[in-house]
């Protein structure tokens, strides 16, 4: 009986242990997954990543929720591939490296690009890693960050390590809005002190580009349909409000506010109405960058090209950043004060997910979402 006694003990502590996720060889993590497009979402215990060749494996500590993460679980991208799970804005520690990988160690603090390039294809040697020809998206390419650890590739050339004056928190929030409308409106529209710029929805983008706009010296209208979130684009930095719902003639309220037409317009939406009221709403030889994602429109927008011949206006299309660039970001940040902790949202535990999810379907929600996958 002794030896049946001990061999019973023994089975419930395996089976204790792999629930616990302590077994060497079969660890498990908590992770939001999803196993069709636009169906349940669920936590579940999933394996913990293991680190590629060229990989590591970070210690979430803190992740963003974007209308992005909704794009990938309605079916919009098509590198997804069932299941899966979500996340793609993060902040963590280094906790596994891969054996091609130099120069990080563990429990470094890092964050990592939405879009990881490859370093070996065309655009990877021009400079452009954001639009590498075999990128890397956690969340989207491969599992992302609503879990307790997430694997990430090209780790050397993207990884980023983080200042030790940001937190985790506002590290994530940098995620794919700061650093996004970083790139649009700095990099490549090359908003100047003085000009006007005019930002179409309020979401973490274009509060983000407000900011950006305040620290660089540029004035700023913003337009939404959120009473809200008007208040906080407000709250940060905006001089002009529209609310595109109390007032039908945008385009015409912009251009009188500033006196002729905005400098450079950002839709941060994504949709027809708002590229076209972006560009109806610049001065003659403005620029618009385009940020929002065309998805769940019935086709190819129609833009008015006679306007932009005319008017000779330039048409940005703005997708990621390179690692490269966080140490402007930085800067930029610790330089101007920039006070990034006034756009954070609520708090959240990892099964707060799925409902945060669905009322992006929506538009709802106010500030960044923030995901403690500990808590």
């Amino acid at each position: 009986m002794t030896g049946i006694r001990l061999a019973c003990v023994a089975i419930c502590c395996v089976i204790w242990a792999v629930y616990d996720g302590t077994v060497s060889g079969y660890k498990t993590m908590r992770a939001v997954v999803f196993e069709q497009f636009g169906g349940p979402l669920a936590v579940q215990r999933v394996s913990d990543p293991t680190p590629s060749a060229d990989g590591v494996v970070v210690r979430v500590k803190s992740t963003g929720v974007c209308r992005s993460d909704w794009h990938g679980w309605q079916g919009h991208d098509r590198d997804i591939r069932l299941p899966h799970v979500p996340g793609h804005e993060l902040a963590g520690e280094i906790v596994a490296i891969g054996s091609e990988v130099h120069g990080l160690e563990l429990g470094a603090r890092v964050t990592v690009p939405f879009v990881s390039g490859c370093g070996a294809c065309p655009p990877c040697g021009r400079g452009d890693p954001q639009v590498c020809d075999v990128q890397f998206q956690p969340g989207f390419t491969h599992w992302g960050s609503f879990a307790e650890y997430v694997g990430l590739r090209y780790a050397e050339r993207n990884v980023v390590r983080l200042p030790d004056s940001l937190s985790y928190e506002l590290a994530a929030s940098l995620g794919c809005r700061f650093t996004t409308a970083y790139r649009a409106l700095v990099q490549l529209a090359q908003l100047k002190a003085d000009e006007t710029l005019v930002v179409f929805g309020c979401g973490g983008v274009g509060l983000s580009a407000i900011l950006i706009a305040q620290a660089l010296g540029a004035r700023s209208v913003a337009v939404d349909i959120d009473a809200a979130k008007l208040e906080l684009a407000r709250s940060v930095g905006a001089d002009v409000l529209i609310n595109a719902r109390a007032q039908p003639r945008v385009a015409a309220q912009v251009v009188e506010a500033t006196q002729g037409g905005a400098d450079v317009s950002m839709d941060a939406l994504g949709s027809s109405l708002t590229l076209n009221q972006a560009l109806d709403s610049l001065r003659k030889r403005g620029r618009h960058v385009q940020v929002g994602l065309m998805v769940g429109e019935p086709s190819e927008v129609t833009v008015p090209m006679g306007k932009v011949i005319a008017n000779e206006l330039v048409l940005l299309g703005s997708h990621g950043i390179a690692a490269g660039a966080y140490a402007d970001v930085f800067e930029l940040i610790a330089k101007k004060r920039v006070p990034l902790e006034r756009i954070l949202g609520p708090r959240l535990r990892l099964e707060d997910v799925p409902a945060q999810l669905e009322q992006m379907g929506n538009f709802g929600g106010v500030g960044i979402a923030l995901v403690d996958p500990s808590s």
